[in-house]
């Protein structure tokens, strides 16, 4: 092992050759270092080398990426349940992928003409833009206005002011759901500013900025079509610390305060809540039913005397007795509250 070991001469003899290769080259060069005598040959060990492009910075975290894309996953599978029923037909919502690349690339990557929806989503700043494709959208169109599932080909047109309107149905249904789905990490409010038919048209950001592109997949009977949300950094720049995996999503079970408490019990106390009194049951054929005239007296088999049942939203909480107060009908109750019955007898 002892002839493995540099000595300092030949550290300095190595170091002398490669200033000097490096003067005669006129800049920093990779040297290739001379075998030693004495020193054994081994594989050399070079570090992988990553390239980086300047014109595709990577702004947004790992962590951040990680969590839009679990809000979002969410927000596809309600945003299907809601589509599903407003078409009154299977739509299937799934989020393809999460990515961040500059504006200009997602603008050329579009088709022309297409759905490009600028919207304001204050307090972010900036605009965000929903783009549908029109391979999903006139089918969608066409069903809303009561076609079946064969809807002919696609138009390449710019919409008409009848279809913006049914395609506002569309896209609020999505604001709506993307709203509460961001609720957890703010609160937004959203809508639509202008739409646009040719995407270059619209410029919110410098072509080289970076934007995050959240891409669905609408899947309606044997048609496909996506739809992009374009987020650009700067909107998010200011609440990226509140974007994170662990800062939104949270797994245990907080123990209750006295203030929570106090507040709980507030909005308790101006809650409404149903209740019904039971004046007697019985029961009468149907004959009897439809025979039923003005005037006519059902018996029962309940006394005068006997306590009535006051129900609280369907459970019975208290006995009294009816009467009649400042010349209105009234029961005064007469018994505290009752204990809830067991569960295999609640109803």
């Amino acid at each position: 092992m002892a002839d493995e070991v540099l000595s300092q001469a030949e550290v300095e003899n190595l170091l002398s050759a490669m200033e000097a290769h490096s003067a005669r080259s006129g800049g920093a060069a990779e040297i290739e270092a001379p075998v030693l005598a004495g020193a054994r040959s081994g594989p050399r060990v070079r570090e992988k080398v990553v390239p980086y492009d300047f014109k595709r910075p990577e702004r947004v975290g790992k962590d951040q990426m990680r969590a839009l894309q679990s809000l979002h996953e969410g927000f596809g599978r309600n945003f299907s349940a809601a589509l599903s029923a407003l078409l009154r037909s299977i739509v299937e919502v799934k989020l393809t992928s999460v990515d961040q690349l500059t504006y200009g690339e997602f603008v050329f990557s579009l088709v022309n003409p297409t759905c490009f929806n600028l919207l304001r989503a204050e307090p972010l700043e900036g605009n965000l833009i929903l783009d549908i494709n029109p391979s999903i959208l006139y089918p969608i169109i066409d069903r809303l206005l009561g076609g079946g599932k064969d809807s002919g080909p696609v138009s390449r047109r710019p919409l008409t002011e009848i279809e913006l309107r049914l395609v506002g149905r569309l896209t609020s249904l999505f604001l709506q759901e993307l709203k509460r789905a961001w609720e957890a990490v703010l609160s937004l409010k959203l809508y639509v500013e202008k739409v646009e038919s040719n995407p270059q048209l619209v410029q919110i950001v410098p072509p080289n900025e970076v934007v995050v592109l959240i891409s669905f997949e609408l899947t309606l009977g044997e048609l496909r079509g996506m739809i992009n949300l374009c987020i650009p950094y700067n909107a998010i720049e200011r609440v990226s610390s509140r974007i994170a995996a662990n800062s939104w999503v949270s797994y245990g079970k907080t123990s209750a305060t006295p203030q929570t408490r106090a507040a709980l019990g507030q909005r308790l106390d101006a809650a409404h809540v149903e209740v019904v009194v039971t004046l007697a049951e019985t029961k009468i054929t149907t004959a009897d039913l439809i025979g039923l005239r003005v005037g006519d007296i059902i018996t029962t088999d309940k006394d005068i005397h006997t306590p009535l049942d006051v129900a609280v939203q369907g459970t019975t909480k208290f006995r009294a007795s009816a009467g009649a107060f400042k010349g209105c009908k009234a029961v005064r109750v007469d018994t505290p509250p009752l204990p809830p019955p067991p569960p295999h007898l609640a109803k």
